[in-house]
């Protein structure tokens, strides 16, 4: 049985005084306490947790920063992000200071893997307790987690136990083993058709069965040179899966956990929770269990949120584990509600239906869940690609989506300043875009329509902790990346940039945890094709008051009588206001026009995708992004894809802002209104 599975009452008086903590912007996550020793520790007997602000998990962060550690910040200038270069930049993510909004404002941090690995993306790990090289150590991570205490952010790790690398020592073992031992070491078994070891070659060398072996060609199976055998690969022959059924691999996956944990780590992602057995949904769901329970038995208020990149009703089946999270893949990527919302410019009651709908199957799931909504994550081509001569107004709108669902949210790297890149993987993985790249003598590289690299003059870099040496050069093999809406030193300072939109949304976020934390309820009477509204309210205990978000996914500002609704009436405070179009954009709108495209600087190239070799972009990303829409060209328009159940009407007066009079609500198109209740 899950250990955050505690008497209800306690849950909801600490869910009550998180969201009350947060809201005075005074959350404190406890002083970590590292490990004395820096080696392995071996125990795998349950530890008392080093911290007790969320220990049964009912809202670990508001919102989580994903970091792909390669391509985010470079402390060394060797052209390979790395530990030193995040924690330099911890301030861009949050400075630690609630009343301060030049931060992003993000409460929590997910690297994706950082082992020792022969890759680059670094998902086939050849040491699961180290760090790798081009990352930096031990010590440097000790460094980070230390940094991120101190500003209240909680740190996760990736871990990828589907597989290891050729490389890790323990394949090699077993691989040697075999190559050295041909005979009688092993017979067939019956029911998986893989090798199984007789007693003394497996006292001989232990590893045997921490891999599937077969002794013949089978699909999913890669060759092993030197001998007549075959072991089971299905991601690629550079990662053999683990045998997940071995007690022994069990064991050394506690202590993998365990040791992290110890070193102050705040939980993990885990990757591709579908795959830890082929087609066997309930045996993958069965481990996910077993490790789930294995990391909140080490320690209680460990978060742990899972890939599982499949249907609604799949997920909810994978919910049934345990575990905190899982991430809602229906409403990500290209494909997914949000962007289809956004980009069509209608189905507003759709999306909040969906939303309603997404709650109610995961919590039947497991009363305790926590869902984990985000937009784009490395495997999928980045989201400012999706919406053909954008301004902009669409890519914020899409984020301001997101940052309103339930649950953890998650914002991928570059995602809030607009970075560009879909085909292959390492395109998904551009460097990020701190200031435009600079030579000594105050050159700047431009990237020409051709694709040439170019120099050319400029003023000397700003002064600011943007405009500095740490851009990446980027995965080894990445194709030239448009900077569409300029690098993060452009943006810093613009009060209508995509950067400024997302803190604003992210510090919405956090001064009402209500958004995150409560449960939606539709007002079908506010609620059509353009204008949608709903109202989040904390679960009974819950010490947050309710907000009513509505929500204009329209190219054209709108009306909304407010007292059309019973539901909605005492929603007479308009709290908030997200604004996706800038003056210039609205005006152009209103004129017909579908905004200009926005030049913009180039990033450089990168390497080999997390197979090891050339991705055609047909993989794991749902598709170019970077095509033109022929449906995009109707925004500024009213769709008519659903029946529209609300009294909203258009206008075409200039609106840039939400304002509020007597019943009627004017929200702007593309824009967000928060309504409080009267006290």
């Amino acid at each position: 049985m899950n250990m955050r599975k505690a008497e209800e009452e306690k849950r909801r008086i600490l869910q009550g005084l998180l969201a009350v903590s947060v809201l005075l912007g005074a959350l404190s996550f406890g002083t970590a306490v590292f490990g004395q020793d820096a080696g392995r520790n071996e125990s795998t007997e349950s530890t008392e947790s080093t911290e007790n602000t969320d220990p049964e998990g009912v809202l670990s962060s508001l919102t989580t920063y994903e970091i792909f550690p390669g391509s985010f910040a470079d402390s060394d200038g060797d052209g390979t992000g790395d530990l030193n270069g995040i924690r330099e930049h911890l301030d861009y993510i949050n400075d630690g200071d609630p009343e301060t909004e030049e931060d992003l404002g993000c409460d929590g941090i997910w690297l994706t893997p950082i082992f020792p690995s022969p890759t680059y993306h670094k998902y086939d790990a050849k040491d699961y307790m180290d760090i790798d090289p081009d990352f930096g150590t031990l010590d440097d991570f000790d460094a980070l987690l230390a940094a991120c205490r101190e500003r209240g952010i909680r740190l996760y790790l990736d871990l990828a136990f589907n597989h290891t690398s050729t490389e890790h020592p323990w394949f090699q073992q077993a691989a040697e083993y075999l190559k050295t031992h041909a005979g009688n070491t092993a017979t067939v078994d019956p029911d998986t058709g893989n090798l199984k070891f007789t007693s003394a070659a497996l006292s001989a060398c232990p590893y045997l069965d921490y891999y599937n072996f077969a002794a013949e060609a089978r699909e999913g199976y890669s060759p092993l040179e030197g001998t007549g055998c075959f072991y089971e690969s299905r991601f690629w022959s550079g990662m053999p899966d683990l045998n997940l059924d071995s007690e022994e691999v069990k064991g050394e996956i506690a202590r993998i956990t365990r040791f992290w944990l110890d070193r102050g780590v705040d939980g993990f992602r885990l990757d591709a929770v579908t795959s830890y057995f082929t087609e066997d949904k309930n045996k993958s769901i069965e481990f996910l269990s077993w490790l789930t329970d294995t990391i909140k038995t080490q320690k209680a208020d460990a978060y742990v949120v899972g890939e599982c990149w499949a249907d609604q009703a799949t997920i909810a089946d994978f919910a049934k584990s345990g575990i905190d999270s899982l991430f809602d893949f229906p409403f990500a990527g290209q494909d997914g509600l949000i962007a289809s919302t956004v980009r069509n410019g209608s189905g507003a009651a759709h999306f909040s239906d969906a939303l309603e709908e997404a709650e109610k199957v995961y919590l039947a799931a497991d009363a305790h869940y926590i869902d984990a909504p985000f937009y784009t994550n490395h495997d999928m081509a980045r989201s400012a690609g999706y919406y053909s001569y954008d301004d902009g107004t669409k890519a914020k709108l899409a984020g301001g989506l997101n940052l309103l669902m339930k649950g953890n949210a998650f914002v991928y790297y570059g995602e809030e300043v607009g970075l560009k890149g879909s085909g292959k993987d390492e395109n998904k993985r551009a460097p990020m875009p701190w200031a435009a790249e600079q030579t000594a003598s105050g050159e700047t590289t431009e990237q020409t329509a051709s694709g040439e690299t170019v120099l050319s003059e400029t003023e000397p870099a700003d002064e600011n902790m943007f405009a500095s040496s740490s851009v990446t050069a980027g995965p080894p093999g990445m194709d030239p990346v448009d900077l569409k809406y300029g690098t993060v030193a452009d943006q810093e300072d613009d009060p209508d940039s995509i950067l400024s939109y997302f803190r604003k949304a992210i510090h919405l976020r956090s001064t009402y945890p209500v958004i995150a934390a409560g449960d939606t309820k539709v007002l079908g009477e506010l609620s059509g094709d353009q204008v949608c509204a709903f109202i989040r309210s904390p679960e009974e205990g819950d010490l947050s008051n309710p907000v009513l978000i509505v929500v204009n996914v329209g190219g054209k500002a709108a009306r909304v009588d407010i007292s059309a609704s019973e539901e909605a009436d005492g929603y007479r405070i308009l709290a908030a206001s997200l604004d996706a179009q800038s003056e210039e954009s609205a005006k152009a709108a209103k004129e017909g026009n579908s905004g200009g495209r926005s030049g913009g600087r180039t990033g450089r190239r990168g390497s080999r995708n997390r197979s090891g070799q050339e991705d055609s972009g047909s993989g794991s990303s749902r598709g170019s992004a970077d095509t033109p829409d022929s449906q995009d060209g109707s925004d500024g328009e009213d769709g008519s894809d659903g029946e529209d159940r609300s009294d909203s009407q258009n206008t075409e007066e200039l609106v840039l802002t939400s304002s509020l009079d007597g019943d009627t609500l004017t929200i702007p198109a593309c824009g967000v209104a928060v309504l409080t209740q009267k006290q």
